[in-house]
């Protein structure tokens, strides 16, 4: 068939939202797959600290790029876009449509639109943003990004020291922040269209669905797979929110309860970065997730 006739439906949103279940519905509807965008879940030895879809779900529709990997691999956001459009490329052989799904911003952008181009900088910025990191915790690296650029401030997920490192030595080796190299429009042509619609609801409600759903991983075991996982924490895969937080607890540096709390505060602090991510992309269509996935279809529908 013609490529024009491709289509990959993405569907974004802050964590906590209903991404999975309403993408469940849309793949169904449409019989076809989902490719996972959240970089998360890709680690198969992080289940429940993820929100993996489970295994029903799995069934239910086939899930893409889902704890594909381990822990001990490294792999970054331009790995994923080449194997996602590999994958991408076998799936459209036999259908026209994909479900495209996750709140990872920069993965979802990689995918659709390539990753951005960023100048090449002296790599000794970044073996000294290292040692600052060491000896002066992250702090000292967010509050320096915060000054030099805060859109990146702002949007990035400067709790993962890999991203804060990365935004902070383009930011002092080109002399221009970081974000300044973001969502330039680049001239990459796939071979698919993109239909993008978006899943909200008013903040406080997000909040509390975070921490809810932070709850149901503490009744879920997420203590003792983050206590399991301890022993690895300088992997970039573990430095993240839910874990990191369980890993300074099992270091007798702050309580059960206040690690917990700490869970459901960084992840309303990520779930706002998503939020200004993705409230920048003018092509996404906002639905509240209260709406009946039949309403969200019958918009779809026409458009492929």
């Amino acid at each position: 068939m013609n490529k024009k006739n491709k289509y990959i439906i993405t569907i974004v949103g802050t964590t906590a939202i209903g991404k999975t279940a309403l993408g469940i519905k849309v793949a169904n509807y449409f019989n076809c797959e989902i490719i996972s965008a959240d970089s998360r879940q890709f680690f198969k030895e992080m289940n429940i600290g993820t929100a993996v879809p489970t295994k029903e779900e799995q069934r239910q529709v086939k899930h893409h790029f889902i704890q594909n990997l381990s822990i001990f691999e490294n792999y970054s956001v331009g790995d994923f876009e080449k194997d996602a459009l590999h994958k991408i490329k076998e799936l459209h052989i036999n259908n026209d449509f994909i479900v495209l799904l996750g709140g990872s911003g920069l993965y979802i952008d990689a995918v659709l639109k390539g990753l951005d181009y960023f100048p090449k900088v002296d790599t000794l910025i970044r073996e000294n943003l290292k040692q600052d990191l060491a000896k002066n915790g992250i702090e000292t690296l967010q509050n320096r990004l915060k000054k030099l650029d805060i859109v990146s401030y702002k949007t990035i997920e400067i709790n993962n020291p890999q991203r804060l490192i990365r935004a902070l030595e383009i930011c002092i080796g080109s002399g221009k922040p970081y974000s300044l190299f973001l969502n330039k429009e680049k001239g990459i042509e796939r071979n698919f269209k993109s239909i993008k619609i978006g899943l909200t609801a008013e903040r406080q409600l997000i909040y509390k669905r975070i921490n809810k759903r932070v709850d149901f991983m503490v009744e879920k075991g997420l203590v003792v797979e983050a206590k399991k996982l301890h022993q690895f924490k300088h992997l970039n895969a573990l430095k993240t929110v839910g874990y990191k937080e369980l890993f300074t607890h099992f270091e007798d540096k702050i309580t059960l309860d206040f690690a917990i709390e700490e869970i459901k505060k960084n992840t309303r602090r990520f779930a706002k970065r998503q939020i200004t991510w993705f409230k920048r992309d003018p092509k996404i269509k906002w639905f509240d997730y209260t709406e009946n996935h039949k309403n969200i279809i019958n918009y779809l529908a026409p458009l492929l």
